[in-house]
């Protein structure tokens, strides 16, 4: 392929990642940054799930620069199971306008719909039936659904919760864990925060609490949802006293970062922090309490797991 078909006319892509000056291009967004290595790059045509939209009918992408909707029968970027199955969702009987969440699973595809219309047809439902799908919410009710969907971390399976986060690419998601792994002395004890399912909660071979006897490392975790105990960590942060418990933290926010975490780190006795980002504004802003506090970047990483976005994947190893 010479030219990504779709460039320059959907909106999901800043760089055509088939050109040869893809990567040179690309790394610009991360100047300053003193990478340990060279970035890892994710292979095209990988992506295990994408979010689609629909509007009045109509299904795809959105056009560069507006909210008009294309029709989107493969993209490049896309696993081939998706792009078998987009002709088939590009015909159902969409109501509303809203997003319909694509996602390849260990054991099939689930699709998840936010739309302003509160309730699915049965037109829709009866639809949705007949396709090669697992299971499909809208607005987080159950349309349809044969059988639980799974996903895999570092051999350990978990349920797929509809809208969770989850790493778009398998190769990306395993490079961050081998990362985080390198960085864990044997014995730690960790806390993984904002873990999600747990990418980096079984990064060590624990079982989530540290009982299995064999662990490199004792890990919990704590996010909203997924794996870990429920906590919400924006607006109940674990407090110094809880934090001094732990040798290590793990942590992923989503893009606003961990800013009262963070403050709150700065404060306590852990001597190691690893912390992976999606933004590198909100990373920066949280490195400085960290280095203030007198952290010393150790080690960087950077991924570049949204292939052909402007968004690149930061791993920072802080040490005390």
């Amino acid at each position: 392929m010479k030219k990504c078909p779709l460039f320059s006319i959907c909106g999901g892509c800043r760089y055509d990642f088939t050109s040869p000056d893809y990567r040179a291009e690309k790394i610009k967004k991360i100047d300053g940054w003193n990478l340990s290595n060279e970035p890892f790059w994710t292979t095209s045509g990988a992506r295990r799930r994408a979010d689609f939209c629909f509007s009045g009918g109509d299904f795809g992408f959105y056009e560069r620069g507006t909210k008009n909707i294309i029709h989107v029968d493969m993209c490049p970027n896309l696993l081939p199971e998706i792009n078998a199955i987009l002709p088939k969702l590009s015909t159902l009987p969409w109501v509303g306008t809203g997003s319909a969440l694509v996602t390849v699973c260990d054991n099939g595809i689930d699709l998840a719909i936010n739309s302003d219309v509160p309730y699915f047809t049965r037109e829709f439902k009866e639809s949705v039936e007949k396709l090669p799908l697992i299971r499909v919410t809208w607005n987080g009710n159950i349309v349809m659904q044969k059988t639980q969907p799974k996903i895999s971390f570092a051999g350990h399976t978990v349920d797929y919760i509809p809208n969770a986060f989850l790493q778009p690419t398998v190769q990306s998601e395993s490079a961050m864990r081998e990362f985080v792994a390198s960085h864990i002395d044997d014995g730690a004890r960790a806390a993984d925060l904002f873990c999600g399912l747990g990418n980096f909660t079984f990064v060590a071979n624990a079982d989530g609490q540290g009982r299995d006897g064999v662990s490199k490392a004792n890990i919990d975790g704590f996010d909203v949802v997924g794996t870990g105990a429920k906590r919400d960590l924006f607006k109940n942060p674990l407090s110094v006293k809880m934090l001094n418990t732990y040798d290590v933290i793990i942590m992923d926010p989503p893009r606003a970062g961990a800013l009262a975490q963070t403050k709150l780190i700065a404060e306590s006795n852990v001597k190691k922090v690893i912390y992976v980002s999606c933004n590198p504004i909100t990373l920066r802003r949280d490195a400085k309490i960290l280095t203030n506090a007198g952290y010393k970047i150790t080690a960087t990483a950077a991924f570049d797991q949204f292939v052909g976005t402007d968004h690149w994947e930061l791993a920072v190893v802080f040490e005390k």
